[in-house]
């Protein structure tokens, strides 16, 4: 996972009007922002098992929201995919 960006870049790259905070692609890029977050973390801080159980959450979750993503609409999944460096 190469992206590194804060939540605020993901919001300013994925959104679809001004105002969009709350849609599908936004969600995706927040939580993968942090996702990489708490990688981080963990490198560092091996027995944060508490952290480790949040990470996991939210990977699940945001796997949610792309299969939801993808049914709904192909071509954004795959563009969201692309900006954020997902799926290898």
């Amino acid at each position: 996972m190469s992206y590194t960006g804060t939540k605020q870049q993901a919001i300013e790259t994925l959104r679809g009007h001004d105002s969009d905070t709350g849609s599908t692609e936004v969600q995706i890029g927040v939580i993968t922002s942090r996702i990489v977050h708490l990688t981080e973390h963990l490198q560092e801080h091996r027995h944060d098992h508490h952290s480790r159980r949040g990470l996991l959450s939210l990977v699940g979750k945001r796997g949610s929201l792309l299969r939801y993503l993808r049914n709904k609409n192909p071509e954004r999944y795959k563009e969201v995919i692309r900006i954020l460096e997902l799926r290898g």
